[in-house]
């Protein structure tokens, strides 16, 4: 028997669906609300509302939990690439030894693009903002592409479409990077796996014979397993709106890019390194910013403490603290930003201010640290995010288009002047 919940609206009472999810999770379809009685729901960011079933990502809070298609981020961090991960995501299973190389040589295959992009490249002004550049190049790829305008073309053209965005975002990202530094751009290696590749095109020397560091190649590479999805989040949300209007998957993702932009989302781990920096530039006295954390008076707040979503602890945190530990003590970094941030990191997992309340270091703090201490631009944080970021976006916006989702549209409830009559300019 169907589960129903009764919702009474003055002396009208209707009688709406109740679904679960495979973890047990409970929603309310108000889909027919409005049909049935000309009332909507308020719902201000959408913070208690489900805007689609899917299948991608489980994310419970409240425990903790993070996983891709049912692995746990533990497991995929540890024993899968992010490639493999991205094939997970995309379609669904992991893949076989013999279709994760065919997904991988395809990729490589397509890691140039076109020379016409570094004209497009050269109109920007080193001070231009590294997302803003990778949003305007991903978009641009729709001129070079303009087949993949049509985002009903065959399950073939849309995976090609597909490979060729994974394969070139790594460039398109260090090539934002080469503009902000007005360095001479880096072209792809496809000997090199796909990280290595990308910091090769970031750091390499325009050599056959560049060397990358396996354990930071390896540290990146958890990292953007990381971050591959997130649920229905902003940018994931983004995504999917902008393609539910059949937008190509190039404009959805460079939607989605300027969605991740906000500091509100995707500036986090940038936050995390400015407020260190305010900490240096006031004498890195740690303990007095601790206390200043605690006073609900004061302003001042520590970033990259807690998580919106995990109200423990943030299960990825606990994968990448390793990876930052490995990369500072390969490093050998002197960097006094760094240190603090191993003091404050000290303080508050021992604190009991924080262990109850749950405000343990998440993964901003610690792919801040990591993102430092590879001596990458603090703007340019978001763009490496974007880059994790990437196969969850094409796996939301595919899970979209193969479940034909209506275009989005969301009401309103309006609260400007009723009608009003117009006043001839002479007498205003």
């Amino acid at each position: 028997m169907e589960k129903t919940a009764k919702l009474k609206i003055n002396d009208s009472m209707y009688e709406l669906p109740i679904l679960e999810g495979t973890e047990g999770e409970i929603g309310v379809d108000i889909s027919s609300l409005r049909a049935q009685s000309g009332v909507i729901t308020l719902d201000k960011g959408f913070k208690n509302t489900g805007s689609t079933k899917s299948a991608i990502t489980f994310l419970n809070g409240e425990e903790g939990i993070l996983r891709y298609r049912g692995y746990s981020i533990e497991e995929l961090s540890s024993k899968s690439s992010f490639l493999e991960v991205a094939f997970l995501l995309i379609y669904g299973e992991l893949p076989t030894k013999e279709e994760l190389s065919e997904f991988t040589n395809e990729i490589s295959s397509h890691t140039l693009v076109h020379e016409d992009v570094k004209s497009i490249l050269d109109g920007f002004p080193s001070r231009a903002h590294p997302m803003g550049v990778l949003s305007s190049l991903v978009s641009s790829l729709t001129a070079f592409y303009p087949k993949s305008l049509d985002p009903n073309r065959s399950v073939e053209e849309i995976n090609g479409t597909i490979i060729r965005l994974i394969a070139k975002l790594p460039t398109l990202a260090a090539w934002s990077y080469k503009n902000r530094m007005r360095q001479p751009i880096m072209y792809p290696q496809n000997k090199l796996d796909y990280t290595s590749n990308f910091l090769h095109m970031m750091f390499g020397l325009p050599t056959s014979d560049s060397e990358v560091n396996p354990i930071i190649a390896k540290a990146l590479d958890q990292l953007l397993i990381l971050h591959a999805d997130h649920e229905q989040n902003c940018s994931a949300s983004t995504v999917r709106i902008v393609g539910s209007s059949h937008a190509s998957l190039y404009a959805s993702v460079s939607a989605g890019i300027a969605a991740l932009w906000g500091p509100l989302h995707g500036g986090a781990n940038q936050a995390v390194i400015e407020m260190l920096e305010n900490i240096r530039n006031q004498g890195g006295d740690v303990s007095k910013f601790v206390e200043k954390a605690k006073d609900k008076s004061d302003p001042f707040r520590l970033m990259g403490f807690g998580h919106r979503v995990y109200k423990n602890f943030d299960p990825r945190a606990k994968i990448i603290k390793k990876a930052a530990d490995d990369v500072l003590g390969q490093l050998g970094i002197n960097d006094p930003v760094l240190d603090l941030a191993m003091k404050l990191e000290e303080v508050a997992l021992k604190d009991e201010y924080f262990v109850q309340r749950g405000l343990y270091p998440n993964v901003d703090f610690y792919s801040g640290i990591i993102y430092r201490a590879l001596g990458i631009p603090t703007d340019m944080f978001t763009v490496m995010f974007a880059l994790g970021r990437l196969p969850g976006w094409i796996a939301q916006w595919k899970e979209m288009r193969e479940n034909k989702e209506p275009i989005g549209r969301p009401r309103q409830i309006y609260t400007g002047h009723r009608n009003r009559g117009y006043i001839d300019i002479s007498k205003r």
